[in-house]
């Protein structure tokens, strides 16, 4: 297993230990924090397994998911999760969700350029898209300053609190990429 660690000017991509379902419940249990996302809020045992799949995927070979703690630059504690979904065509998807105490700093963008960073710089693909919910208009606003482009709606697209629900599409390719100066990428195997 090689372990991801990247590295921006405010925030970490590391991955997700086991003792990071506190930190996720916090995130992923918070009705504000996911009034937007694919899911409602989740219980402790929920997270939990969401902790325990992140773990045993990252042993994979090959590897197709990547889901990982978002944390302050310098800091260990889980503030937001981010997760990486290759697919055929060299391509992935990608989401996140911050918690609500760090909204409206710019690291959204931050983490999304991160995980572009992983997709293109470490993993070589093509390209990376991202879904979003049509009233979330922070998480537009947040993929298009980190360079992606709004491709179309995918209509009724998940099925949330009883109801489904269109999606909001984005993408970017590798020749739109510009790798970015101060993304620091690690492995723990030292390659």
């Amino acid at each position: 297993m090689t372990s991801v660690h990247l590295a921006g000017p405010r925030l970490a991509l590391r991955e997700v230990e086991p003792g990071d379902a506190d930190a996720l419940l916090a995130i992923y249990g918070d009705p504000e924090a996911t009034r937007h996302l694919s899911f409602e809020p989740r219980t402790l045992d929920q997270v939990q397994l969401i902790t325990d799949r992140s773990i045993a995927s990252a042993k994979d070979n090959p590897r197709t998911e990547y889901c990982l703690a978002v944390t302050r630059l310098g800091q260990h504690d889980l503030i937001g999760y981010a997760r990486l979904a290759t697919e055929p065509q060299q391509a992935a998807t990608i989401g996140f969700a911050l918690h609500p105490a760090v909204w409206g700093r710019g690291l959204g963008t931050e983490t999304v350029h991160l995980l572009c960073a992983l997709a293109f710089n470490r993993l070589g693909l093509h390209r990376v898209w991202a879904a979003r919910s049509p009233l979330n208009e922070a998480s537009a606003r947040t993929l298009l300053r980190a360079g992606m482009t709004e491709d179309g709606r995918i209509r009724d697209h998940v099925f949330v609190r009883g109801a489904w629900r269109d999606s909001i599409t984005y993408s970017i390719l590798e020749q739109e990429w510009s790798p970015i100066d101060w993304v620091e990428t690690a492995a723990a195997d030292g390659s």
